[in-house]
């Protein structure tokens, strides 16, 4: 019975498969054990022996390299795509044939642009005209006028005059240039009135002029710019006009005109 037992056994080794000339299960598994310790042994006293004749040592196995993982999209990145989406949603494409049609930019003639800069030329020359009548505004505000009244002669003086162009027109001693009778005006009429003669004889150089304003005896009103006379040059509109002005002689109407003296 033993015997049949061996013989079975050895008829199974004989039919297993063979690895590097042995059954891998021959024997057992202790006997497959025994024989993986003996390989194992032996391979350790090869890599001894081959240290120690200076060979180096096979080198190790590299380690597999990490799986990469596929990338994810942020959800930082998915809310910028979809504010993008929300913003250009009701916008429409421009037309590509829209750029050809826009206006192409005007050539400026020579002969406008010379018109321009002569418009520049002359708005500029009016400014500045406009700032020197209104320096000379402000420096004519500041001047003062020397005035006396007693009642029948009337003198007056801008304090930059010389005094002895009082004592000439006090004498008649400068020529009359021209002359304007204020008589039938209104006191506002005749402000107005006498503040443009000045201007537009100044501005004609005149040196000295005649102005009636009358006495009052006989003519109705005339006794009002009598009273005005005064003030008007040398506190209205007129006064930037005048230098100084006094009663006139008796041939040139007495006490019912003065004459006025013009600034250069």
């Amino acid at each position: 019975m033993a015997k049949k037992r061996d013989t079975k056994k050895k008829d199974d080794d004989a039919a297993l498969p063979k690895f590097g000339g042995f059954h891998p299960l021959a024997g057992g598994l202790e006997g497959f054990k025994a024989k993986l310790d003996a390989e194992k042994k032996s391979e350790e006293e090869r890599g001894k022996a081959a240290a120690a004749k200076g060979k180096p040592l096979p080198p190790p196995r590299a380690p597999a390299p990490p799986r990469q993982e596929p990338a994810r999209t942020s959800t930082s990145d998915l809310d910028d795509d979809m504010s993008f989406h929300r913003m250009m949603s009701g916008v429409t494409p421009l037309d590509p044939g829209a750029r050809s049609r826009l206006p192409l930019t005007t050539e400026v003639r020579p002969a406008d642009q010379r018109a321009k800069a002569a418009a520049v030329r002359a708005m500029a020359g009016a400014e500045a005209e406009k700032a020197i009548a209104h320096l000379h505004s402000l420096v004519d505000d500041v001047a003062r006028f020397e005035v006396s009244d007693d009642g029948r002669r009337v003198e007056g003086r801008r304090v930059d005059a010389p005094p002895d162009l009082v004592r000439s027109l006090r004498r008649g001693m400068l020529p009359v240039d021209a002359r304007l009778d204020l008589h039938g005006l209104s006191a506002a009429g005749a402000q107005e009135k006498l503040a443009e003669f000045l201007r537009t004889m100044r501005s004609r150089n005149e040196r000295c002029v005649l102005v009636i304003h009358g006495k009052g005896e006989r003519t109705p009103g005339a006794g009002v710019l009598r009273g005005e006379i005064a003030a008007w040059l040398s506190q209205g509109k007129a006064r930037e006009h005048v230098a100084a002005f006094a009663t006139a002689m008796g041939e040139d109407g007495g006490e019912g005109a003065v004459y006025v003296a013009l600034r250069r």
